[in-house]
Order: C-alpha cells, then structure tokens, then sequence
C-alpha cells in the first residue's frame, strides 16, 4: 500500500534507535523506499518503515525529506525480517537496517558492464550423480517449492555439494535467486572454483574481506536481479535480494555462524527465520547435525536425507587410541615413539600426514622456572600465548603483545619454560623427527594471508607430507592424499566454559576424519590422550553420530538446557569492579520484578577482565517464546546503566566466555 502526497513518513535510520523518525515530504513514497533525509547535521540515508515513532505528546519540528534514491525498494517480507530480527536479538531497529545496508548507504544504479562476469548461464553438466543421490536429488526437489527446512546428513567426502548444486540450479531455472553460507571466509576460494566448475558462471562472494567497490556492486546487483548466486559468510544473509528462492546453509553446526561481536545473532538461525518470511526452502548441510537441528528432526520440524555412501566407496577412517599413560614421553616432547612409528609408516606409502591441534601459537603458556610467575595478560585475565617466530607473548582476545625479557623477582632476568603446546610447537618437534620433509602450519594465523590460495595448492599435489593444523583445517577444504591424522591430545579440547564441548569434538573429529581416505586408500586417525575413558572416544568416533546426539539431548532435556529452554546471556563491562558488581545485582533486582524466567548470578566472567575492562554475567533461562526477549528489552530500554558501565545481550549464547 501507497503513501498519499504531501505527508508525514516514518523513516527508519541506520542507528541506535528502535524506531523511525517522522519526516515529511510531497513525493510520492511506499514503504521500503530508500530516502535520503537530513539528520543533525549531516545527510542520511533510511527507509520508508510500516510504522510511526510513539508521540509521547512532544511536538517537534518535522523535516523534509531530500530525495528519493533510485534504489529498488525493500520488499516488504525483507522488512518483516528485520523487525522480528531487531526483536529475537534484542537489537535496535536501526542497528538492524545497518546491516542491510552497504557502509551505510543504498547503492544507486550501477553500469551494467560492471555485471557481465556474473551472466547467468547454466552449462551442460559432465558430472554423474549415483542413484543414491539421485533419490536424494528428487526428495529435497520435492520439498524446495515453499518454507520448509531440509537436511541433508552425509559423511565428508560423500558428495553432498553436488546434490545441493543441482537442487539450486532447478531454483535458478525458475528465476530466483540462489544464497549459499559458508561459515569462514577462507572456504570461498577453493568453493568458487567448484561452482564454476559445476555451473560455468560466476557467483558473487560477499564477506568482510571484500572490497568496498566490489560489495557495492554486488548490493546493487542482488537488488536489481542482476546477480543470481551469492556465495558468502554470516553477513551474505542480510543482502537485498530481489527474488530469493533457496538458502542453503552449508556445514549447519559450525560455532563460527555465531556472530559474537557487535551485534550478536546465530547466522543459521536467522537464515531458517528468512526463509520462513520469504516463504522459500532452507537447505541445512551437515555430516553431524547441531544439538538444536537433529532435535528438529526427531520432532519432524524439519525434513533429513541422508547420503551413506563415500565418493567410490571410499571407506571412512579407522581409529587408533594411543593411552599417554602407559607410554612415556621424553622431556618437552608431545610426542610419543609410538606415533613417530605409525607417522614414518604413512609415509613411506606416500600419503600426507596431519598433526592436529586446537590451539594457536607455540604454547598456551609460559612460566618462570625461579620465581614460578605465569605470565597473564594485564588487560584480560587469561594466560599469555608464546608465539614463537615473532619471539613475543601474545592475547588472543586484546592483542597485547609483551616480549620475553622480565626482571625476575628472586634474580635476574625470568628463565622461561614454556607448558603445553601449541602448533608451532608441535611443528618444531615434527621438523626434529622429520627432517628431511616439508612441513606447514595450517591455521587462522598462518592462512588469513595473499599465500594461502599457493599454499592450499601445494597441499593438494601432495608438495607438502607434513601439515600440523588447527580446527581451521576441519573446515572442508579437499586434501587428496590425507590419510594419516594424529590427534595430539584429545583431552584438552574438551575443558572449558562451554555446555557445547562435547557437541563440539563430536563435529570436530567427525570432520577430521572426513579429510581422510578421500581417494580409497586405507587411513587412521590415531588419538593420543590421557584420558582413560575410552567410552567417550568411541561414541565420538562412532560412524552413527546419533547414538551420541541421543545421549546428549536426553542430558539437554532432564537439566532444562538449549534446545529445551532458552537462554539470554547479559554480559555488563565496566573498569570499576566493585560499581560494576553492584550495578549486575541493581540489575538482576529490577529484572526479577518483571522477568518470567529464572534469573542466575551475577557471576564474573570466566574471561573477567578484557581489553582492561572488568565483565560480569547474568544467565536468564526461560521458555522459548518472544515474550522473554519483550520483557527484557522494555526493561533495559528505561533502565538507567552508571555511567562506564556497557550491557551486552547475547540470545542463544553458544559459549561462556
């Protein structure tokens, strides 16, 4: 419906308010136009919103508004969305808008050369599907024609991908549009190239590395339906698009869809809820579903296929379990003779071997050997990390940067040594063990550089025999000829503040072992570890990962945990402990009063101080309705905060940092 000449319009701007701004103007406007107003003292742009600010019985000199902007306007399903979004998340209406735009601004018209790389054409597939995926094929077809949500569950390495190409391609062929989620930016290379591959164009890639004259494209060109396929991370979700009509969310259980910075929402959720407003099919894809998806599968909320066989047949790893405790590592070795057994074994058949451990840096900590002082970050209290090839200690939460000289409080200068490794470490002994092989390090520190495009090449022709890894490599890139995995230690992955730890090494080994034995030679993770509990690798390691997902959402259901209840995390921050402690309980006081839910804490956070700020949690659990987020954001909207005191709300919190 129409707004009527010379009129008052409810303009909603790309800031901290929850609500439109009243203008006036006697263009001819309809909800979802792009406008451009004046706000302050500068020139803004914002949209005709479906609803006007709340006139305490102010009066206010209203402005006009400047133009309209040449943009498509927003489709009303889309503003639907990022009202409820704005709601779910506890966010502002107008934080909301600004992640739909583009650095704050609608892109107008765009010269249709710029376009040309990303022409819809669908080339004549060579690619053969077997008749299993062919039936699969058929099932997720049959369900893609309206909202619903469909899984599709398959080992690594089982050719998921090409079933989800193909259901994309019945979609493009019927005019929509296409949006595919891929949980970290460095997946999009090695991805890029098997959509060409597959379809013979282009797909647009959209993430925070981008360029800000590509993004601007690419905005422009979804709102005009000019680009057809958007391959991209959490953000890709809020993209204008002008005709969506499949979201396929790739690697569904990855943690990294969880945006935890800013403003926070869970990527996977929200796509699941765009869907629904658009009315168009989600496709979730998986080897082992997330807690919360395979619950809405046993409910039949959402539809599954599942893919069983490997790519030529190609036969999922064997495990080994290395018990520490029997064995004896030397001196600051990580280790054992066993392993650097089983490693020169693989070797000599040629295949490619991965060390794999969790952590970053050379080692998690470091220790004075006179004065027995451990060496933590002034600003956030947690262990520094020794990196080694740039001789500093380093916080991977605030980036301080120390260097290794301390005036030891017995004499002298602190004599370090260093406890627990990290991968550069681990790196160092494989080199002393292997020396004659090439070794790399794969991991965020390592891959996030210009090199990384040359790097994964070389791993694919097998240049290099010796990768030593973070989870980064779990993330489904292909390595032909990986089939040997050592697990440095399985135990230390699974402490932590995480209700999602076991969860998570359940997704993590599954991946892991999906890097393996991709050709059809035999492979081996083998798992070092000092935990005698075997049960709990072999569940883990299981090639049915629903007897785990059933134990864990029977322990999920009996304490009232996620997917069961919900919860809303309230992190306050502040440099004053003691205000900021008084401030959490004022707080958890005037909640009580208003709240339908169950208030814990205040407790300080297990990361208390960060970037010199002082953090205190309140956890509330409540039942899943939006009548808890309501509550919560009437209350901290009135609520008046010390000043240096900040709220953060965190919906659906995955860890407890």
């Amino acid at each position: 419906f129409s707004y009527y000449l010379n009129m008052n319009f409810p303009i909603l701007l790309p800031n901290i308010f929850n609500h439109p701004f009243t203008y006036e103007s006697d263009l001819k406007l309809e909800i979802g136009d792009f406008v451009e107003v004046p706000f302050g003292k500068s020139k803004i742009v914002g949209v005709v919103w479906n609803e006007f600010e709340q006139n305490n019985g102010k009066s206010f000199k209203i402005k006009k508004i400047i133009r309209k902007l040449e943009t498509p306007k927003l489709k009303k399903k889309t503003l639907e969305f990022l009202n409820w979004f704005a709601e779910y998340n506890i966010v502002p209406k107008g934080m909301t808008l600004k992640l739909l735009l583009c650095s704050g601004k609608a892109i107008e018209k765009i010269d249709n050369k710029f376009y040309k790389d990303f022409n819809f054409k669908i080339k004549n597939n060579l690619f053969k599907l077997t008749e299993d995926q062919k039936k699969i094929l058929n099932e997720i077809n049959f369900s893609n024609n309206k909202f619903n949500v469909h899984v599709l569950q398959g080992t690594t390495g089982s050719g998921k991908t090409i079933v989800y190409f193909e259901a994309l391609k019945s979609i493009l062929k019927r005019k929509y549009q296409g949006l595919i989620m891929l949980p970290e930016i460095g997946l999009t290379n090695q991805f890029e190239k098997k959509f060409i591959e597959f379809f013979g164009f282009k797909p647009a890639i959209w993430h925070s590395g981008v360029s800000k004259k590509n993004k601007e494209i690419i905005w422009s060109g979804i709102a005009n339906g000019k680009i057809k396929v958007v391959i991209g991370a959490r953000s890709s979700l809020f993209l204008p698009f002008k005709n969506l009509g499949l979201i396929v969310v790739d690697e569904e259980h990855d943690q990294s869809y969880k945006q935890d910075e800013g403003i926070i929402y869970n990527a996977r959720d929200m796509a699941i809820s765009r869907g629904s407003f658009e009315n168009i099919p989600v496709n979730l894809i998986t080897a082992v579903p997330s807690i919360e998806t395979y619950e809405n599968i046993k409910k039949k909320k959402y539809k599954i296929s599942k893919l069983q066989q490997r790519y030529q047949n190609a036969s999922l790893p064997n495990y080994e379990i290395l018990n520490l405790n029997n064995i004896k590592l030397e001196k600051q070795s990580w280790l054992s003779k066993e392993i650097i057994e089983r490693v020169n074994f693989h070797l000599a058949k040629k295949d490619q071997v991965l060390f794999f451990l969790n952590r970053r840096g050379f080692s998690p900590n470091a220790l004075c050997k006179k004065c027995f002082n451990s060496f933590s970050c002034p600003n956030c209290s947690i262990n520094l990390v020794y990196h080694k090839n740039k001789n500093n200690l380093l916080c991977h939460y605030c980036g301080f940067k120390s260097n290794l000289k301390r005036n030891c409080s017995k004499n002298g200068t602190c004599d370090l040594i260093f406890s627990g490794p990290g991968v550069e470490r681990i790196s160092e002994e494989v080199k002393k063990y292997f020396p004659s092989k090439k070794i790399e390090i794969f991991s965020s520190d390592t891959m996030n550089k210009k090199n990384s495009k040359d790097k994964l090449e070389k791993i694919i022709n097998n240049e290099i025999q010796i990768l030593v890894g973070t989870q980064l490599i779990s993330k489904g890139f292909h390595f032909p000829n990986l089939n040997c995995i050592v697990v440095v230690d399985i135990d230390l992955s699974s402490q932590g503040h995480d209700l999602r730890s076991s969860e998570k090494n359940l997704q993590l080994y599954h991946q892991l072992s999906g890097r393996a034995g991709r050709t059809g030679k035999p492979s081996t993770v083998y798992f070092q570890t000092y935990n005698s509990n075997s049960k709990l690798i072999s569940d883990i390691t299981n090639k049915n990962p629903e007897i785990f997902l059933d134990t864990e959402i029977e322990i999920r259901r009996k304490n009232d945990l996620p997917p069961f209840q919900r919860f809303i995390s309230l992190i306050l921050t502040g440099e004053n402990e003691s205000k900021l402690e008084k401030e959490a309980i004022k707080l958890k006081t005037s909640l009580k009063k208003k709240i339908n839910g169950k208030i814990l804490g205040p407790v300080s956070a297990p990361i208390f101080r960060l970037r010199r700020k002082y953090r205190v949690r309140l956890l509330i659990r409540g039942s899943k309705t939006l009548k808890l987020q309501r509550s919560l954001a009437l209350i901290i909207q009135k609520y008046k905060f010390l000043p240096g005191i900040k709220l953060s709300v965190d919906v659906d919190p995955i860890s407890f940092n």
